[in-house]
């Protein structure tokens, strides 16, 4: 299984160069299926011919718009396989047997049903499947998996096909310990954990899509994120006994598509929250770190802070606005970010979020929410300030491409160079 991005078939020669490796995959006696992304910004200038002519696109004709991206995307890419002498058969992600829910721009994978894919290969062929889409169950709408589908919609494919290793090809060398355009000296790393990469997808690094790690961990398929442009080994992402290395910081990562809504003057009683959250469920909106306050004396009012993706404060808000006077206001952010370290070794190693907060305050970045879980530590801290938070916590935790801190079997720690 094989996975192309957008910058992997951005133009003519990058589409031709991901079909030469289609092409060498099959000759070396491998069955071959490929997934492929819209070219280069091709959705983002979709989004944005919706939005020339309405304010609130409606979400299904969205869906109808966003699929059109991928389609292209892959019946060139057989063109150019036919070219090279090979036979190659392009199809929808509905043809491919992708079943989603009916959740329209967001919606999720419930079974894949990859007959035709199989009557193609069968017959010989490189199956191309347009990704990032399927067929809604229900309504038989076409439906898009949200931003990074692709990536989903390849790992899944892994699944039903039961193929020994989901290739994701990108633009960059593999997963590093942090964006390379923020630190210069970042690390490639040669194998991550499926649990370190799901806190690290789910916090804000963009290599590899967070339901796609989810699906590779939940079927057991080994990714290997890698370079469309150099034939290099890149990153391995797998089930942590097979990992070797333990340290006790993997990345650091940083997202600054973070919005804060806070809910102002809630009643402090039982059961205002679980209407508040499943009302933001109901309107299909995902939320991250959570903080409420308690009143200090009987009868005050409460505040209530989450964040969620920039694109989500609309429907957020129009979900709280449709519970009523359920408070007094409502008020929304979107000059925050977030930065997360990450790193399987953070269990056993004491000291690591005071060391955080030590290195955030010496450079007066005020941490404005936390979020932890058993290998992460996340603060949201003001958006202008996240360049700055990513390249101190790289250097306090020494992940440089000369040396990274790694917990021996003891539990002590010691320095070694990278492989």
């Amino acid at each position: 299984m094989m996975k192309f991005g957008g910058t992997s078939v951005a133009g003519p020669e990058e589409i031709k160069r991901a079909a030469r490796r289609m092409v060498a995959a099959r000759e070396a006696g491998n069955s071959v299926v490929a997934v492929l992304s819209a070219r280069g910004k091709t959705t983002d200038e979709l989004v944005a011919s919706a939005y020339e002519i309405s304010d609130r696109p409606d979400p299904r004709e969205m869906d109808m718009l966003l699929s059109t991206g991928e389609r292209i995307s892959c019946a060139l890419a057989a063109m150019a396989i036919n070219d090279m002498g090979h036979n190659a058969v392009s199809l929808t992600g509905s043809q491919a047997g992708i079943v989603t829910d009916s959740s329209h721009t967001k919606a999720k994978i419930i079974d894949v049903r990859a007959d035709r894919i199989r009557e193609g290969l069968e017959e010989d062929k490189i199956v191309l499947v347009a990704g990032f889409q399927g067929v809604s169950t229900d309504s038989r709408d076409v439906t898009t998996l949200g931003r990074g589908g692709s990536d989903t919609t390849a790992v899944a494919l892994a699944a039903a096909l039961g193929a020994s290793v989901c290739e994701i090809y990108t633009d960059v060398t593999g997963v590093f310990s942090a964006d390379p355009r923020i630190v210069p000296n970042a690390r490639k790393l040669p194998v991550v954990s499926f649990e370190e990469m799901l806190d690290m997808a789910s916090s804000g690094a963009g290599v590899l899509q967070l339901r796609s790690v989810e699906y590779a961990r939940n079927y057991n398929i080994p990714i290997h994120c890698r370079s469309s442009f150099e034939d290099l080994p890149g990153t391995l992402v797998l089930p942590e006994s097979e990992t070797m290395e333990r340290p006790i910081i993997t990345a650091v990562t940083h997202s600054t598509d973070e919005a804060r809504v806070t809910v102002i003057g809630v009643k402090d009683e039982p059961g205002i929250a679980g209407r508040i959250f499943a009302a933001l469920a109901e309107a299909n909106v995902n939320v991250d770190v959570i903080i409420q306050n308690e009143p200090v004396h009987e009868g005050a009012l409460a505040d209530l802070s989450f964040t969620v993706e920039t694109g989500d404060v609309v429907p957020a808000t129009d979900a709280i606005a449709g519970l009523g006077e359920i408070c007094r206001e409502v008020r929304t952010d979107e000059k925050i970010g977030k930065v997360s370290i990450v790193g399987a070794g953070m269990r056993t190693h004491p000291g690591v979020a005071a060391k955080v907060f030590e290195v955030l305050g010496e450079k007066a970045i005020n941490i404005e929410m936390i979020s932890t879980s058993s290998i992460r530590i996340s603060c949201v801290i003001q958006a202008d300030q996240v360049p700055e938070a990513v390249r101190s916590l790289h250097d306090a935790f020494d992940l440089g491409e000369d040396q990274i801190l790694t917990e021996a079997p003891t539990g002590e720690h010691h320095q070694v160079a990278p492989s």
